[in-house]
């Protein structure tokens, strides 16, 4: 993790946690499992990014979950999922996913593919209040929707076609091409957590790789680029 600016903190990638067994390597942005840091224990209600790739035909068994909202971001691949609500899904990339927990819920994810690996993006969020009807929700957006610009997935008022989602969040993410430039003003009290999902892109001057994270604590005008392509994912968080 390094000082950028009396604005930025950014959370090296090379620094995240790993973990990896036959059928799963894992990136932990923040402390999760074995892995411990003082300085990665989340970030206001953000909680745990972790970075997934999965083996064809395996996936995590039914397990469970309490007050927490879950999002799932596939970036390659397909991940099947199935919970004790009955929802049984397959969810591709373009497609935003959320599970709140709430009183308690089950549920296992696998790839899809028998043939090809899954990579994904697990994010969990800290719940608004706690013992909340267990509920799932899945939306699709269209590719054009995110090219060159940012698109809202994710909202406590579910607005704008945003899946809904028990906090003072809104997610944005985004798909760059080379040439690109996206703009967003983090406003007063307000806080921003942006995370490269994919590609090279720059912030404000800065340049970041696939796994860095970065945390903005003031009002600040945000300009992010790239020459080589990228895929972002923008938290403005309460």
């Amino acid at each position: 993790m390094s000082q950028n600016t009396v604005t930025h903190l950014i959370h090296d990638r090379n620094a995240r946690g790993h973990s990896k067994i036959g059928w799963l390597d894992s990136y932990h942005t923040f402390s999760f499992g074995n892995f411990s840091d003082p300085n990665r224990m989340g970030f206001r209600s953000l909680r745990v990014i972790n970075d997934d790739r999965v083996v064809p035909g395996a996936g995590f068994g039914t397990h469970g979950h309490r007050d927490m909202e879950i999002l799932t971001y596939v970036l390659e691949g397909a991940l099947e999922h199935k919970d004790s609500l009955g929802t049984g899904s397959v969810i591709l990339p373009g497609e935003a996913q959320v599970m709140s927990a709430g009183t308690g819920i089950t549920h296992s994810e696998y790839n899809h593919s028998q043939t090809e690996p899954v990579h994904f993006l697990q994010i969990w969020i800290l719940p608004d209040q706690q013992g909340l009807k267990p509920r799932y929700e899945q939306k699709a957006f269209p590719i054009e929707e995110k090219r060159g610009k940012l698109r809202l997935i994710a909202a406590k008022d579910g607005r704008d076609g945003a899946v809904t989602i028990h906090q003072d969040v809104n997610l944005y993410t985004s798909v760059l091409e080379p040439g690109d430039v996206v703009n967003y003003h983090v406003q007063p009290h307000r806080y921003a957590w942006l995370q490269i999902a994919q590609g090279i892109a720059t912030l404000n001057g800065e340049e970041l790789r696939a796994g860095d994270g970065v945390q903005i604590s003031v009002e600040e005008q945000l300009e992010i680029s790239t020459e080589v392509g990228a895929e972002i994912l923008l938290f403005d968080l309460g």
